[in-house]
């Protein structure tokens, strides 16, 4: 009765919501338009975009300032979630958000090592969400021109430590900082999820980025077998520090197998390779990412007044504006309808 008392009206807001979002019907119309300022002008009549689009005109908007507005709906929606949001469903928001702030510093890291001589990344479509959600001051972020100024500016910051461990590493990549980022806060969600969470909530959780976890660690090990050729202690420090359904001793063996098909064996052993009899080693990323989606779908469906339902939300939510960037991207290039639906499925 506590949940459905405490959840009653954010899950009624979020039905609301999720019916706003785009169908892959609507998507497959998309497709199928001759240009983007057709894309534009769709889009403008659908319930999840026409209110703040319609006074948008579709033929003076170029792709850069099309993606900034899908990107600002992701957090227009969280900000209206939150307001709607009780104490303790905040706790869980308050600790999904930490994914944007990853997100742009991201962003930030890749311009600094591309040295680019532009303009700094565009903050534009953060800045509401940051002033309301976020202690990270974007604007002394982007004003940074090197790496050592940017971890500089984030002393006093929770994500201080695990960047200035890495800038410590001689050679230090892109690619370093950015999974340091990563790995932080997927251990601080692992750590802190029952001290946040009990009952269902916690259950279902625990099922979400349990499996999420265990599928990303996958894909690292394969992909370093596959296309790097890792040593067993160099994979060892770039995995998530947890297991869920796949034990400890599976990765070690993963892990310190000789060859990629020796490893490809060894997963069919495992939980997901028994469950899933199609999942292979090379459609691993493919499979992640519906695995994930029909997990929080299932869990959401199943407990409809838990914290499964703000997950699942967000998520496609997410999902959404990634398949429009996609779709827009195909529209641009004229690829077949057909075949841009099935890369869109794919991602």
């Amino acid at each position: 009765m506590g949940n459905l008392l405490s959840y009653s009206g954010i899950s009624a807001k979020i039905r609301a919501m999720q019916s706003k979002l785009i169908t892959e019907e609507q998507l497959l119309e998309i497709l199928q338009l001759s240009d983007v300022p057709q894309v534009i002008a769709y889009l403008k009549r659908t319930p999840e975009y026409e209110e703040v689009w319609k006074d948008l005109d579709e033929n003076s908007l170029h792709r850069g300032q099309i993606e900034k507005l899908l990107k600002t709906s992701i957090f227009h929606d969280f900000s209206r979630i939150y307001q709607f949001a009780n104490k303790e469903q905040r706790k869980f928001l308050e600790l999904y958000s930490k994914r944007y702030e990853i997100r742009v510093l991201k962003e930030i890291m890749t311009d600094l090592f591309d040295h680019r001589d532009t303009d700094p990344v565009d903050i534009t479509p953060y800045c509401e969400f940051f002033r309301k959600h976020s202690r990270l001051d974007l604007d002394k972020l982007t004003a940074c021109t090197t790496m050592e100024e940017l971890i500089a500016a984030l002393k006093g910051h929770e994500f201080y430590q695990p960047l200035s461990q890495i800038r410590n590493h001689e050679n230090a990549l892109l690619f370093d900082y950015g999974m340091a980022l990563d790995l932080y806060y997927f251990s601080q969600i692992w750590n802190v999820r029952k001290k946040l969470f009990s009952g269902n909530d916690l259950k279902e959780i625990t099922t979400a980025y349990g499996e999420k976890f265990d599928m990303l660690n996958l894909q690292f090990i394969f992909r370093s077998k596959k296309f790097f050729h890792m040593a067993p202690a160099d994979i060892y420090a770039l995995l998530i520090p947890m297991n869920y359904k796949l034990k400890k001793e599976e990765i070690n063996a993963l892990v310190e197998s000789t060859t990629y098909d020796q490893a490809r064996a060894l997963f069919r052993r495992t939980y997901y390779g028994r469950k899933y009899e199609h999942l292979e080693a090379h459609n691993l990323e493919e499979f992640y990412n519906v695995m994930l989606r029909d997990t929080l779908e299932k869990e959401a469906r199943r407990d409809p007044y838990s914290v499964a339902v703000l997950y699942s939300y967000l998520y496609h939510k997410e999902h959404e504006v990634y398949r429009l960037t996609i779709a827009l991207e195909c529209v641009r290039y004229g690829v077949d309808p057909q075949e841009a639906l099935q890369y869109i499925r794919n991602n």
